[in-house]
Order: structure tokens, then sequence, then C-alpha cells
């Protein structure tokens, strides 16, 4: 049976939704790893995205609370809203206190992605506090530390991400898109994560 590992995210422009297909090719190079995409739902109304100028939505499926007991791992992404998760992503946190009361998450690896508008606007702060979510339920938070090698250290080239997980800059006006090396260090944290859930899942 597969391993699976699920890529829960909620994109407002885009560029998290980017980064996920990113991060879902990476998994899906691990043999015996079935990755997922999921979207978390939407709380704002047509009337405010469309004066946010938000793109519409992609066909990937939203998920439940239910759902997510299902996946043995997890890749979770978002923007940054002042240092913290957005409250779409928190809502569906939220509602996870089924999940919670019975610890079903627990021992469960787990992982970070993030877009901000700019290099100061919170790449290590929002995935610091998202961190907190991650105790709580019990799973394992999986950074990707310096795993990537010499892409971490690029300085020739403005670049997203950080040791917390793979990341992009969307901008003031959301029209700057990620770049090739955030796109490779979105598919290094893929292959990454489904790696290192695939060995815990093998030890159940």
């Amino acid at each position: 049976m597969a391993v699976k590992l699920y890529i829960v995210y909620y994109s407002l422009h885009g560029h998290v939704e980017r980064l996920a297909e990113e991060i879902k090719k990476g998994a899906d190079s691990v043999e015996g790893v079935e990755a997922t995409l999921w979207q978390a739902s939407e709380t704002l109304s047509d009337v405010v995205l469309g004066k946010m100028r938000a793109p519409p939505k992609s066909d990937v499926p939203i998920i439940t609370p239910r759902e997510l007991s299902e996946g043995d791992g997890f890749v979770f992404g978002f923007p940054a809203r002042y240092g913290m998760m957005p409250a779409q992503f928190k809502a569906f946190l939220d509602a996870t206190g089924g999940l919670w009361n019975k610890q079903q998450l627990a021992g469960k690896p787990a992982g970070l992605f993030f877009c901000t508008s700019s290099q100061g606007s919170g790449q290590e702060e929002t995935a610091l506090t998202a961190i907190t979510q991650l105790v709580h339920h019990g799973m394992l938070f999986v950074p990707i530390g310096y795993t990537f090698g010499a892409g971490m250290f690029e300085m020739e080239e403005l670049k997203g991400g950080s040791p917390y997980g793979s990341g992009t800059f969307d901008g003031e006006d959301h029209s700057r898109q990620p770049t090739k090396l955030e796109l490779e260090q979105a598919f290094h944290q893929g292959k990454y994560t489904a790696t290192i859930t695939k060995k815990l899942a093998s030890t159940k």
C-alpha cells in the first residue's frame, strides 16, 4: 500500500499553489509514495475576492478534517498574513478539534511552505507561528534545514524559502512569480518530506 503524503494549501493569487504543484512532483518521485493536492476552504466572498483581483480557484478538491486523518504525512502551505497563517487556513485547523481530541495526527510528519510579499514580510516568522498548530496535534515538524545544498546560499538572485521550508515572494502587486530556483527548492522539499514520511510509515 502506498504511503500517503497530503499537500494541503490555501492560495489566494496562485503563488502557493504553484509551489504546491512542484512539491507534489518531488514527492511523486519517491517510489512508494502517493502525493495528493488539497485546498483549504475559502472564507471570503466572491465580491471581496474580485476586489482583491484574485484569480478563480483551481479544481483541486477541498479537504475536510476527516480526510486529513487519512494522510501519513503532510506539507502545509499558505501566504503570510502579518507573520502568521491566513484566517482561511487557521479556520481549517480550528475545525480539527475532533482529530486533536483523539490525537489522530500524533507522530505524523508535517512540513511547511509559504509566500510573502517581500523579504521582510515573515518568511521564517510565519513558519514559527504555524509550528504551534503542529505541536498541539503531536505532529513532527520536518524542516528542510540546509539539505537543498548550494541553493540555500544563493546571493545573486532574490530567493524565497528558508531552512523552515520552501517559499516565494509575490511582490506588492502579486505580479512576481516563483523562480526556477524557488521551484527547485519546492521540488526538493516534496522529495525530502516524502522520503521521511515513507521511513516513518515503515516503522508502524
